[in-house]
């Protein structure tokens, strides 16, 4: 079975802060080839991807207009906002028509395309869905600084991206929560809105780029891959 084309939105205006860069995150290389690179890849090598809308800082627009000007896929550059979630609904915003489109993180290089095949399969049944993996260490609740309960991880799952939903759905829910409400993810603001969001299991390798040992796991992941 075929799989249906989408639409892709990366976030790409970010600091880098957890990172402790001194730039935007997305610049920082892994294999003498900036992050983003290795991301826009794995779409660029996809045939159902029909384009890529990256919002970034436009004091970055030189350096990203570089990048992606080997690319055969579509790529469109967006003024991103000062929040993600803003950053989001403008690249959403910059979509026509209708369809799937997924919303990826730019610093998660290592997604997989059966992965991301199969949560747009998911978004095309039910509109929208996600990519999580089961949570492997038991889970915590603190309080000034001593336990105040272990939480039972059997229900728990790490969400990851990309998120996939149908594409009228997620701009309304965007654009409603603009003002009232800021997400910890897209799938966020459909639960805030009172939707539901199908889990799509996801695998442990596409971790986000986030801390400076994250770099050190994606040369191993690179190396692993024969790359």
């Amino acid at each position: 079975m075929s799989t249906a084309t989408y639409r892709v939105v990366i976030p790409a205006a970010g600091a880098g802060k957890r990172m402790g860069a001194d730039r935007n995150k997305l610049m920082l290389e892994l294999r003498d080839r900036p992050i983003i690179a290795w991301t826009l890849d794995v779409f660029e090598a996809d045939p159902a991807c029909t384009e890529i809308v990256l919002a970034i800082n436009p004091l970055e627009q030189e350096w990203f207009t570089s990048i992606i000007a080997s690319y055969k896929t579509s790529i469109r550059l967006v003024a991103g906002g000062a929040e993600r979630q803003e950053s989001v609904l403008r690249g959403l915003e910059a979509l026509e028509g209708e369809g799937i489109v997924l919303i990826h993180d730019g610093a998660r290089p290592f997604i997989s395309q059966a992965a991301i095949h199969a949560v747009v399969q998911a978004a095309v049944l039910d509109k929208a869905a996600i990519l999580a993996v089961p949570i492997k260490d038991t889970v915590k609740r603190i309080e000034a600084n001593h336990i105040s309960e272990t939480v039972p991880r059997e229900h728990l799952m790490a969400a990851q991206t990309p998120q996939a939903f149908d594409l009228a759905t997620i701009r309304t829910v965007h654009e409603k929560a603009a003002t009232k409400y800021l997400g910890t993810d897209d799938a966020s603001l459909i639960e805030w809105d009172g939707g539901k969001v199908t889990i799509v299991h996801g695998h442990y390798e596409n971790i986000k780029m986030t801390t400076p040992d994250d770099l050190w796991f994606g040369e191993a992941i690179l190396m692993k891959r024969g790359k």
